[in-house]
């Protein structure tokens, strides 16, 4: 496997393993959370489709929390850090939480569903039907439900921000400012969120950027409100499906 190989610092024939493995040496990136971020792709090649709200965690920790943990590593973040690694965790939980939310239509294009079935029957909504013309209505009932775990686990990220150096910091707040406003215009589109892709304009987007760096200036987030049920413990490893 060439990410073992990368991992161990021998030869792939591939520039971007080649390069990885570099990175993992240098900043101490392991196997295992290589891993877990294939694991998202493992998850998507054989069609997986959340049954409940843990099962789209498990997703949204695969393809994106475990990822937050690796940049919160090349960051500096030490491994024994876990109070800041589960913050890194959040970060990537909030930021697919937005994805999915924006993109069901598309990704029911494409025979994909990642909004928990049970949340969809509990509003009547069958997987496959529910980013129908017809049901978007009933299906932006569920958006309040999504876009609050969002902020949850946005506000908890930014506690693990506090930590980081100033620049790094900066760039997490940035990031966690544009994928929470890509939530939030989701929410406040109603059933009209999915006729067109939600974007952040580039003004918005240097206005989230340029209120990123004074939140960082001022460093005193005050995380949820309510406490955060899942920790990247909770996801790993990718066997059990």
């Amino acid at each position: 496997m060439l990410t073992r190989r990368a991992l161990e610092e021998q030869p792939t024939a591939d520039f971007a393993f080649d390069a990885f493995g570099l990175v993992a040496d240098e900043c101490g990136l392991t196997y295992e959370m290589a891993n877990d971020v294939i694991g998202g792709f493992a998850l998507d090649a054989t069609g997986f489709a959340p049954k409940n709200e843990r099962d789209m965690m498990r997703y949204c920790y695969h393809v994106a929390g475990a990822v937050g943990i690796m940049m919160a590593h090349v960051m500096g973040v030490h491994p024994d850090d876990g109070e800041t690694l589960d913050r890194a965790n959040d970060l990537g939980l909030a930021f697919q939480i937005a994805n999915i939310s924006r993109d069901i239509v598309e990704d029911a294009a494409a025979n994909r569903v990642y909004l928990p079935a049970e949340w969809l029957a509990e509003v009547g909504l069958a997987p496959g039907e529910h980013a129908r013309p017809e049901n978007r209505f009933i299906l932006a009932s569920l958006m309040p439900r999504m876009i609050a775990l969002m902020e949850k686990h946005e506000a908890a990220a930014r506690l693990g921000a506090k930590k980081l150096r100033f620049r790094h910091r900066w760039a997490v707040l940035s990031a966690a400012n544009i994928y929470g406003a890509i939530g939030r215009k989701v929410l406040d589109r109603g059933q009209l969120a999915w006729d067109t892709r939600t974007r952040v304009s580039g003004p918005e987007k240097a206005w989230h950027m340029t209120t990123a760096f004074f939140e960082a200036l001022w460093n005193r987030p005050t995380g949820p409100v309510e406490p955060i049920i899942w920790s990247r413990h909770d996801f790993r490893p990718v066997a059990g499906w």
